[in-house]
């Protein structure tokens, strides 16, 4: 044990080099860079290094374009990024970690990948126009650009570039706003000029621009440049030119403040005079200063079951908010872990897992710093002696130790306390130091009435301590005799900076009471505040503006004191005289006539007081003046009674007591064309085709046919021989989406399914293997643009066109096409097929008033691409085949199942002259809703035709029925009506 406690000694670890913020583009090579030391590396080997994205640990080696280099780097190379699909974008952080000792990470570094769908494109706001200035003037050449990221401006002179940055005493300075500044024109300084813009996603050249250079006899030129210095404590004036460390003048006018403090801020004011005239013109100035830290966490030796403190004070503008980390994982606040005085971190009760690296983090929107503390818990010594037992006299929460063993040491004693109903080695005791040394007597307060409490005693010396007495169960007796709860406590807020609180004696005090002790918390910080009151009032000061408090008030007497009575709540008043910022974000649930309009709350200290209501102002695109409404309690507003297929667009804005805030953006959504219907579940999508690249899979899908049900979105799932090991959500309207990240060679398994409000559909499922990383051949192009338009009743017309060939390529010379077609409704998936080197195709033979689904497919030499986007239409209704006189009526019925195991949607008939036919080609109806009959009309006379029928619901179509035969009338004047029973078998998948 002596030997490990001269090995317990605290490690030098820290980063050498942490992530920085990064813009990348797509397609563009990013590098991340990250090292850390420690002074174990010898002993121990260096630390390794991890890192996290957005949160989530990464792998040391996640695909071809992701890795981390051998020093600690992580790469990504062709970076990817897209509108839905952003893997590489967000929030990196490494965590260095010592064997056995614990982990510390890093600052958090912002990755922005500047794409072209992502980029705000550069727009000039204020063009370069031609100026003129006499000799010895000021010009200037205005050129500001806005764009994300901010681009970087550069000027032109005669078309050579000017160099970026000018010495301090040139007469020419590019200022932050991008427009260049000539001083003391000459003429030499006659020119065109030109300024360019550039960020990483694109460029913007300006306007040539002309200086011209005038000559007068009388120069004008001010005599004297002054800058004007002002803030809350003082007022400088400072003459120009001069020799100044701290301030300075760029190309003559311009003040250029060096070191920049806090004590910087203020406002300043630059006045020009001539013997004529001078103006002024004024600018704030606010610096904002990153964390610094007042005190800083120590490296802390502590026992098991004792508390700590680490302290953390930081300072900075604005103020920074702080959290803590163990190990490189972030503190949540507990009983055993709270944060007190604003920042300390207090562990209660240590354990030997309570080891490690903490940090403090403090960050604001000037930057980010950290500090770091280890803490060790040292292990007992063992010194021998007899022990100790217990002579206990209990009176409320007291007890007393005598120490019956016989030693010349001179010994102190901590006392442990827990809940006795788990063993304590599982879980964390709270200790108490005896106060005197030897002193054989303690008291321990802050002990629940009518509780049992186990304790046990260790006496301890320099060496560390000793043996643990055996434990001895106590409860505390009822606080019969302390006050009782004060009655009809009430706060209420004077100031945005304090509260009255007022309260009446308790019922039942058993004796004077000797005062009351007032306690507050602050939400959400959780610190809390304690003074003793001697009357029934007391006035709260020094609180934060617009924020809510528990209040509690206790009695004491000569017994202690009694029980808190239930907190009540406050919240401090707003100092702002303003109205409330504008609610953020806007949220839509549209069911048929109906728009639910969901918002979120301005910003709490944007509020300026509590919200009284929230005003809506919507209107329908296209019409003029807008209509209003109120929401007093929610964030969210119902409007019904819209109409059908129509856009509509809503702005909120928030009210308090000082006025209405600004209006939110305009946010539209679009009621549907049809009340479609929500009551169940969508249909399978009709389609689902797959491209196989060697990193990723390109999907493109068709919606479910059926027209009456409402979509959502749909949800796709993919992964290495299971579709369920990711899933990812698009939008109702998309149609396509590409899978990245995959591995190459591997075959994945794809499932597609469309969901709304009453539950996720039947999934589609297709299945891909990626190409391989050597295979160097470039996969055709699946056909683009099909499209099929009915002809007649048993003809429809495809084409499509070929964006792989060349303008001048024939399509007939290298390659042909295949079209392939079958019923939407068909169950088989069997389809019909035809070649063609043409672009377009007229598929023959089909049925009258029925929907096929069309796909065309390319082939030259040996390869064909995938099929392409699948196109529908429905055939013509078929003419009459004989007249009116000679064709008949049947009227179908059948019984449902007896025992459905759901809610039967509809019903597809089906009829033929030939019942050996593939179910496909017959003829088919669908009949909605639960009827059981149903009217079969135009078919021949005295001709025998063949029926059967199946029912579906929202799991899909269940078995057909055995066919019937029915033969027609002889003649048009008689008229039979076949009746059969068809018992339907519903098949739930």
């Amino acid at each position: 044990n002596h030997q490990n406690r001269s090995r317990l000694r605290f490690v030098d670890f820290t980063f050498t080099q942490e992530p920085q913020d990064a813009v990348t583009v797509r397609g563009g090579t990013l590098q991340l860079d990250c090292q850390a030391q420690s002074d174990t590396s010898a002993a121990t080997g260096p630390p390794a290094i991890t890192w996290r994205k957005d949160g989530v640990l990464l792998s040391a080696v996640v695909d071809e374009r992701r890795r981390q280099l051998a020093n600690g780097s992580l790469l990504v190379q062709n970076v990817v990024h897209s509108r839905h699909h952003r893997p590489d974008e967000g929030e990196y952080q490494c965590l260095a970690t010592l064997d056995g000792l614990g982990s510390i990470v890093s600052r958090t570094a912002k990755v922005t990948v500047a794409g072209k769908k992502t980029l705000c494109p550069l727009k000039v706001v204020v063009p370069t126009e031609s100026v003129s200035s006499y000799l010895g003037d000021t010009a200037l050449l205005r050129c500001e650009v806005s764009g994300d990221p901010t681009p970087v401006i550069r000027w032109q002179k005669n078309r050579e570039d000017l160099p970026p940055t000018f010495e301090p005493e040139s007469r020419l300075a590019a200022l932050p706003s991008g427009s260049l500044q000539v001083s003391r024109v000459q003429p030499p300084d006659s020119a065109t000029y030109r300024c360019l813009a550039d960020n990483p996603g694109s460029t913007r050249t300006g306007t040539d621009a002309e200086l011209r250079v005038l000559r007068i006899n009388e120069s004008t030129q001010p005599s004297r440049i002054t800058a004007d210095l002002q803030n809350a404590d003082s007022q400088m004036l400072i003459f120009f030119p001069c020799r100044n460390k701290k301030y300075s003048l760029l190309a003559g006018s311009n003040l250029v403040i060096r070191s920049v403090t806090d004590d910087d801020s203020g406002s300043y004011s630059c006045t020009a005079t001539n013997k004529n005239h001078n103006i002024s013109a004024q600018a704030e100035l606010s610096v904002l200063v990153p964390p610094q830290f007042l005190n800083y966490p120590t490296n802390t030796y502590a026992y098991e079951s004792t508390d700590i403190e680490l302290e953390c004070a930081v300072t900075g503008n604005p103020p920074p908010s702080v959290r803590w980390m163990k190990n490189g994982e972030e503190v949540i606040p507990s009983d055993y872990f709270q944060i007190v005085d604003g920042s300390n971190l207090q562990i209660l009760g240590l354990v030997k897992s309570d080891e490690g690296f903490y940090q403090c983090v403090a960050e604001n929107s000037a930057g980010s710093s950290q500090a770091m503390a280890q803490l060790l818990l040292r292990e007992p010594g063992r010194p021998t002696f007899s022990g100790i037992s217990f002579l206990v006299s209990i009176s409320f929460q007291r007890f007393e130790i005598i120490d019956d063993m016989n030693s010349d040491l001179r010994w102190c004693y901590r006392c442990y306390y827990c809940l006795p109903d788990v063993v304590f080695s599982h879980i964390r005791e709270r200790s108490v130091n005896v106060s005197e040394p030897e002193s054989l007597e303690l008291t321990v307060s802050n002990l629940k009435p009518e509780e049992s409490y186990s304790f046990r005693v260790v006496a301890y010396n320099d060496v560390g301590p000793g043996q643990s007495s055996a434990p001895l169960k106590i409860t505390t007796k009822p606080d019969l005799q302390v006050p009782s709860r004060v009655e009809s406590l009430r706060a209420a807020a004077l100031s945005p900076t304090s509260v009255q609180v007022n309260w009446e004696p308790p019922s039942h005090p058993n004796g004077p009471v000797l005062g009351y002790r007032l306690l507050w918390t602050e939400s959400p910080s959780g610190k809390e505040q304690s003074v003793e009151v001697n009357g029934l009032n007391y006035k709260m000061e020094g609180l934060n503006k617009f924020t809510e408090y528990t209040v509690r008030v206790l009695a004491i007497n000569r017994y202690g004191p009694g029980t808190a009575s239930e907190p009540v709540g406050i919240t401090t008043q707003s100092d702002g005289v303003g109205p409330p910022a504008a609610p953020r974000r806007l949220f839509f649930s549209v069911v048929f006539q109906s728009i639910k309009v969901s918002w979120q709350p301005p910003p709490r200290g944007a509020q300026n007081g509590i919200i009284t209501a929230y005003k809506i102002k919507y209107r329908k695109t296209g019409r003029r003046g807008d209509q209003e409404a109120i929401e007093p309690n929610n964030f969210w507003f119902l409007f019904t009674g819209l109409e059908k297929g129509s856009q509509y667009s809503f702005q909120v804005a928030a009210m308090t007591v000082n006025g209405t805030g600004p209006a939110s953006d305009w946010y539209t959504a679009e009621t549907p064309e049809n009340d479609l219907d929500e009551s169940q579940v969508p249909d399978q999508p009709s389609s689902l085709h797959v491209r196989p690249l060697p990193n990723s899979i390109i999907m493109s899908w068709t919606p479910p046919l059926s027209p009456n049900i409402l979509v959502r979105g749909y949800i796709i799932g993919y992964g290495v021989g299971s579709p369920y090991a990711e899933t990812v959500r698009v939008d109702s309207k998309q149609r396509y989406y590409s899978i990245e990240n995959l591995e190459p060679s591997s075959h994945y398994v794809i499932s597609l399914k469309a969901f709304n409000n009453a539950g996720e559909g039947v999934p589609l499922y297709e299945s891909a293997v990626t190409r391989s990383l050597t295979d160097t051949s470039t996969p055709m192009i699946p056909p683009v643009g099909v499209q099929a338009v009915a002809l007649s009743s048993d003809s429809v017309r495809v084409s499509w066109a070929d964006n792989s060939m060349t303008k001048n390529q024939k399509a007939s010379e290298v390659r042909y096409y295949s079209v392939k077609w079958k019923t939407s409704y068909s169950t088989s998936g069997k389809y019909k097929s035809a070649d063609t080197t043409a672009l377009s195709h007229t598929v023959t033979g089909l049925k009258p008033n029925t929907m096929y689904e069309f796909a065309v497919m390319v082939t030259k030499g040996r390869k064909s691409s995938t099929w392409s986007m699948t196109a529908h239409a429905t055939t013509y209704e078929a003419a009459s085949a004989r007249p009116r006189d000679s064709t008949t009526t049947v009227r179908q019925q059948w019984k449902p199942n007896r025992r459905p195991k759901s809610k039967c949607q509809g019903y597809i008939l089906y009829y033929t002259l030939d019942k050996n036919m593939p179910i496909d080609d017959w003829v088919m109806e669908a009949i909605s809703g639960d009827r059981l009959t149903h009217q079969v009309v135009d078919l021949n006379l005295d001709t025998v035709y063949y029926f059967r029928i199946q029912a579906k619901n929202a799991k899909g179509v269940g078995p057909l029925s055995e066919p019937i035969h029915f033969r027609t009338a002889k003649g048009p004047s008689q008229t039979e009506i076949m009746s059969c029973s068809c018992f339907l078998l519903f098949y739930i998948s």
